[in-house]
Formats: structure tokens, C-alpha cells, sequence
């Protein structure tokens, strides 16, 4: 395997990374105040996610640090040609990241209310901008003989793409509803296990919807390949697994269909990275994309040796905050979360 081909499947794991950790805060997010109810509650939901978001974001930084090292032609079109998406998701992650530190500072009800409805925003707005754009890579965009996007917004805003959005967002709601079933007490868990019951045959039809038609945009018709028929299986898996209450095995059912559509994507677009509407002989490609031999060389050191420590400090961050929370478990007056240690 080459170094383009290497760092191409690096990227492509980063983001899935994200989704996968950044997945379930973002569903615990969009369900908190509906499944929180009280103020107990919400504390209590959101008490799951709190030491951990910001830790979870640290994929989404590396795996822009990453396109931008290794492939600094495709990172160009992207942050230029999808400057309006970025920069919504930019504003979605500062909503979201001051919405639990405000929120807990909160001096009244009116207050709490107000930053749980722009913590419910931005955990929505975020999987959907960023499933839209990943949808974009693969369905096609405007771009030139010189690889520069000549379209608009309006360009960014196809059927596909933003079905692909709405499928990132609800595997977000069904993977955050199965992490707060394992994560939270009594009674949030209860109304996350309904929640969850709701969410998974409507996901399951979601994703096949994707998959069929990922195949389809991509020329290959209806006959699915291995990551969709993947993806399919595993959301039916969580499925049965959300009835029959078995949860470890149900969130690693969630997990993997979220692996398998990003796995879907990237692997339909590989060798390109990025599809051209205008002409097929515009599409970008890893290896016309792709940074010098020797500057992928030394990235592969740095990652080496820095990609084993952020594995093994979110390890010891999930150890650390591993037991249930409950409605009992309330915020401290200065913001921390208390019932967040071991036990």
C-alpha cells in the first residue's frame, strides 16, 4: 500500500473516529431536554456526555490537521468550496461547547432553558452540515480543469447530500439514546430505552435508503456492497438488540453502522477524493492531491507517535467516568459534575 493509499484510509478512519465518540454526545445532546424532562433529569443526561465531549472533539481536529498535511490540494477545495458548511459547523461547535458552561451558570430557569435549546441546536446542526458534506464529496460538486469549486451554495444542496445529512443525524439519535440506556439511571433510562425503540426501525429505514442509493449516485446500481450490506445488517442487529435490552452489544451495534456508512462513503470515492460535477476528468485524486513523498513521510512518524497517546488518554478519560448517572447526580454550583467518578 502506498503512503497516498495509507493516509487516504488514516483520514477516512479519523472522521469515522469522530462520528463514532462525537456521535453519541451529539444524540445525548438532541435528546436531553426531551428525555431529561425535569431539571434533575437534564442534569443527569447531560451529565453523561460532560467530561468527555471536548475530549471526543480532538478527532475532528486531527482529522482536519491530517487532510491538511497529507493532502493539501483536496483540504484547498474543501475549506474554500464548502466555506458556508464550515463555517455553520464552526458556529454549531461554539454554540454547543458554551451551551454546557453557561448552562450550568445558568441563574434561572429561563436561563438553563435557553442554553439547553442552543446545546440541542448545535448537536443537531453539526452531524447534518457534516453529513451533507460528505455526501457532496462523493455525489459531485463544480469543480474546474485547475481543481478550484466554481459553484454556490445552491451547488452543496442536492437531494443526496442532504439525505446523507439527515442519515448522520439519526444514527447520532440512535447511538446517543443506546449510550444514555447504558450510561444513565433510572428515569432517564427508561425514557431512553423507549426513545431508543422509536429510533431504530426508523434508522434502519434510513439506512437502507442510504445505502441503495449510495450505490446507485455511484453508478454501481442497486446491488449493495459489502460496507452497505454492513451498515444494513448491523442497524437491524441494533434493532432486535435495543428489544431485547441488550445494551453493550446494541451501542456496538450502532457503532458499527456508523463505520460501515462512513466506510461506504469514502470507499465508493476512493481513488478520488473529491467527485467533479463539471467533468469526470476534473474529479481530485489521492495522487493528484497528495503532499510530497517526504512530507508524508514525516507525518507518518509524528502520527506514530502521537495518535498511541490520544488513544490512550481518551482510554483512561472513559475508565475514569465510567459509572451510571442519575437524576441524583447533580451539577455543583461552579459547573463541575459531581457522580462522575469512579465508583
Amino acid at each position: 500500500m502506498s503512503l497516498t493509499t495509507f493516509w487516504f484510509v488514516i483520514i477516512a478512519v479519523l472522521w469515522t473516529g469522530f462520528l463514532l465518540l462525537e456521535g453519541f454526545d451529539f444524540g445525548v445532546g438532541m435528546l436531553h431536554g426531551v428525555l431529561g424532562r425535569d431539571e434533575p433529569g437534564r442534569r443527569a443526561a447531560i451529565g453523561t456526555i460532560e467530561p468527555v465531549w471536548d475530549g471526543n472533539e480532538v478527532w475532528l481536529v486531527v482529522a482536519v490537521a491530517a487532510m491538511f498535511a497529507t493532502f493539501p490540494g483536496w483540504y484547498a477545495t474543501v475549506f474554500s468550496g464548502f466555506y458556508v458548511l464550515m463555517l455553520v459547523v464552526l458556529v454549531g461547535l461554539i454554540l454547543r461547547g458554551v451551551s454546557f458552561e453557561f448552562r450550568s451558570h445558568a441563574a434561572g430557569p429561563r436561563g438553563r432553558r435557553l442554553w439547553g435549546v442552543t446545546l440541542s441546536t448545535g448537536s443537531a446542526v453539526v452531524p447534518f452540515v457534516l453529513g451533507i458534506a460528505l455526501g457532496d464529496l462523493l455525489h459531485g460538486v463544480p469543480i474546474d480543469a485547475a481543481g478550484e469549486f466554481t459553484g454556490d451554495l445552491g451547488s452543496l444542496l442536492h437531494p443526496y447530500a442532504l439525505f446523507v445529512g439527515v442519515t448522520v443525524t439519526v444514527l447520532c439519535l440512535l447511538h446517543g439514546a443506546v449510550f444514555l440506556e447504558l450510561r444513565a439511571a433510572p428515569p432517564v433510562r427508561e425514557r431512553a430505552v423507549r426513545a431508543a425503540r422509536v429510533l431504530a426501525p426508523v434508522t434502519g429505514v434510513v439506512v437502507l435508503a442510504f445505502a441503495v442509493w449510495t450505490r446507485v449516485d455511484s453508478g454501481h446500481g442497486i446491488l449493495l456492497s459489502v460496507p452497505e450490506l454492513i451498515a444494513v445488517l448491523s442497524v437491524v442487529a441494533a434493532a432486535v438488540l435495543v428489544r431485547e435490552q441488550r445494551l453493550g452489544l446494541a451501542f456496538g451495534a450502532t457503532s458499527l453502522t456508523i463505520a460501515s456508512v462512513l466506510a461506504s462513503l469514502f470507499g465508493e470515492l476512493y481513488p478520488r477524493v473529491m467527485v467533479s460535477s463539471t467533468s469526470p476528468a476534473f474529479d481530485l485524486t489521492v495522487a493528484g492531491t497528495a503532499s510530497s513523498p517526504y512530507s508524508l513521510q514525516v507525518t507518518t512518524v509524528v502520527a506514530a507517535v502521537m495518535v498511541p497517546v490520544v488513544l490512550l488518554y481518551q482510554g483512561w478519560t472513559y475508565h475514569v467516568f465510567r459509572r451510571r448517572l442519575g437524576a441524583g447526580d447533580p451539577a455543583k454550583s461552579d459547573g463541575v459534575v459531581v457522580g462522575t467518578t469512579p465508583s
